[in-house]
């Protein structure tokens, strides 16, 4: 199956930046729609990538988008807000919009442990939409379940980073929680992979990283990367809800009630990565944009590396 002409949702947040990258890399054309323009502003040197700026929940601007192209690929997503019109209601509108406009093809990005009966609404949401795109039998679907997602630009462990140059003390909820975090330029090698893959029609994907951490194991890693030694103290779960509580109520809502809930499911693969790709360590590609810059004080950097 070849395609040249494909329409990115999403495609100018973290994720999309490294998925387009792959895709023009491949000689395709790439519309990538964005509220503001400037916010794609890394996308626009890309030769065959066309920035446009549009709501594209606006009345009749996904059919317009999709017109004329081969594929779309959905990567929108939310931490917080309206869940269920974002993360539900959005997917079967793309999946509609395809079916109008003759792009059959159509790949949709999901969350590891998305299920109708989790535990958080951003969970059950991501399942809806989930449901809402295999339900177009017409189409040609492939579904995607990353694990939290790493890379430079990431808001996960760049929060912790900022977090522990703030603070001598760390109050963390669910200590124990299982990540397995993925490397960003891995999911979009999978997505692109997967794209002209006839094979993978009707399936879903789960995208894992090679290693499981505990919540309390990740925030020290980002300690020892970063040279800054913290006591991490985890919260019980009534003082978890408490601070989540508060939070929440704050610009920022660094963490939710409901963010709590999610951690309740392991965030953890059941297979190998797809493919065949081998997919980065945590450890290979993290220090490299959390690690201090000084020569100084990248030495507690090294020492965590050898192990010291």
């Amino acid at each position: 199956m070849k395609l040249d002409n494909v329409l990115v949702l999403g495609g100018a947040g973290f994720v999309g930046r490294h998925l387009v990258a792959a895709l023009a890399a491949r000689g395709m054309r790439v519309a990538v729609p964005t509220r503001h323009r400037e916010r794609a502003k890394h996308l626009l040197p890309l030769p065959t990538v066309d920035v446009l700026e549009t709501d594209i929940l606006g009345e009749g601007v996904l059919e317009s988008l999709a017109r004329g192209k081969q594929a779309v690929i959905n990567l929108v997503g939310i931490l917080h807000g309206d869940f269920d019109r974002v993360h539900a209601e959005l997917p079967g509108l793309v999946a509609a919009a395809c079916r109008a406009q003759g792009a059959s093809r159509l790949v949709h990005m999901s969350a590891l442990g998305a299920s109708p009966s989790a535990p958080s609404e951003y969970l059950r949401s991501k399942a809806r939409g989930e449901q809402a795109v295999l339900a177009a039998k017409d189409l040609d679907i492939t579904v995607f379940r990353p694990s939290v997602i790493f890379g430079p630009e990431d808001r996960f462990l760049n929060m912790f980073s900022a977090l522990v140059r703030l603070f001598p003390v760390l109050p963390l909820a669910c200590p124990q929680a299982r990540f397995q975090p993925v490397y960003v330029g891995d999911v979009a090698a999978a997505m692109s992979r997967a794209l002209e893959d006839l094979d993978t029609f009707g399936s879903v994907y789960e995208l894992c990283g090679p290693r499981e951490y505990t919540l309390r194991e990740l925030v020290e890693f980002v300690c020892n990367v970063t040279g800054r030694h913290r006591t991490i103290v985890g919260l019980p779960d009534r003082l978890a809800y408490l601070q989540a509580f508060v939070m929440e109520k704050m610009p920022g809502k660094l963490i939710t009630r409901d963010n709590l809930r999610s951690m309740q499911v392991p965030n953890v693969c059941a297979g190998a990565f797809p493919f065949g790709i081998q997919p980065c360590p945590l450890e290979a590609i993290a220090p490299a944009y959390l690690a201090p810059t000084g020569p100084r004080e990248r030495y507690p950097q090294l020492r965590w590396r050898a192990r010291r």
